[in-house]
């Protein structure tokens, strides 16, 4: 056989090799169809209680009924779960609101579609030894934070609510998980991290552990779209949580046993059930969204020096309201 129609041979072969593959698993790339032949979404999340509608639905089995099928995967932060979505490598993400906004203020292509929940039971985590009987105890004090999450706005209010800033004390970046380790060595004097690490802190440090509740912050789960995810996918997505949203309400225990499978070990029991009821579960776009919006643009302006107009205006461009108002217009308030 001439060369050029041996290398056409292997090459038709290759392409009949891979179009076999992608039948034998039902999948087709090119359309972007999953297994099921259906319409394929990817969507990442980082708090598996504030996103918690979303693992009930892939735990449940909720999707097919939208005629999709949806790949979850988690993150550790919700920063990271929005870099996924601004990245090109998921088309839907369930991020905190302070990753989003600053995102918005980057003047990154981002879509807000949806305040997925509502939580404001914080915890600064301390040790007995270091005598931290109030947040302006703070003064001067080794805190441990993961920056650039709600976490770190969370810190900021309990700093505020004592008339201190994050000039007032030594603020250390670490990650969500190193929040306790840092607290058991000394490293730090006290720490605010997501609520899955309250009870590893407070078995680490036994009879050192104290801890100062906080509830002048209410963080929001949102879901968050990247710039080429159609409306339609977006839509489907939405009645997929809406659903689950009424398993939850319907069946607080079973929508638990949902979220610890879809953690893969990464949550307990004990902890799901003592927190999941803490939530505040609704998709909805509403005005005090916006305004908590405009509230940490300004403080993420001040405190870190970030670009983009941080009015109400210009983040409420960042708003996309259209699957969710065709999904149920009654929970589309914002104008």
């Amino acid at each position: 056989m001439p060369r050029p129609r041996a290398a056409a041979a292997l090459l038709m072969a290759a392409l009949l090799t891979t179009l076999a593959s992608a039948c034998a698993d039902g999948s087709d790339p090119a359309n972007g169809n999953g297994r099921s032949g259906r319409p394929a979404v990817s969507v990442v999340g980082s708090d598996l209680l504030g996103g918690a509608p979303v693992h009930v639905a892939q735990e449940h089995g909720l999707w097919s009924a939208e005629g999709i099928d949806v790949t979850v995967t988690t993150q550790p932060t919700g920063r990271d779960a929005l870099n996924a979505v601004l990245g090109g490598q998921a088309q839907l993400g369930v991020v905190g609101d302070l990753p989003a906004v600053t995102a918005a203020l980057g003047g990154r292509d981002l879509r807000i579609v949806a305040d997925l929940s509502r939580f404001s039971d914080w915890r600064l985590l301390t040790r007995t030894d270091r005598a931290v009987t109030g947040f302006a105890s703070l003064k001067g004090r080794k805190v441990g934070v993961p920056q650039g999450t709600n976490v770190e706005y969370a810190l900021s209010r309990m700093l505020a609510s004592a008339q201190l800033t994050a000039a007032d004390v030594t603020v250390v970046n670490l990650a969500p998980n190193q929040v306790t380790s840092a607290l058991a060595r000394g490293d730090i004097d006290a720490g605010v991290t997501f609520p899955s690490f309250y009870e590893a802190a407070r078995t680490a440090l036994g009879e050192r552990y104290a801890e100062l509740p906080f509830t002048g912050y209410t963080a929001r789960t949102l879901l968050v779209a990247g710039p080429r995810t159609s409306d339609e996918a977006t839509a489907a997505v939405l009645r997929t949580v809406l659903r689950a949203q009424r398993e939850i309400g319907a069946d607080p225990a079973r929508a638990r046993q949902a979220v610890v499978a879809q953690s893969k070990g990464a949550l307990q029991t004990a902890y799901v059930e003592a927190y999941q009821t803490r939530y505040t579960y609704g998709a909805t776009l509403s005005p005090e969204l916006l305004t908590q919006l405009e509230e940490e643009a300004a403080w993420a302006k001040a405190a870190q020096g970030l670009p983009g107009a941080a009015d109400r205006a210009a983040l409420q461009r960042y708003l996309h309201p259209e699957p969710l108002t065709s999904v149920d217009r009654a929970a589309v308030t914002v104008r």
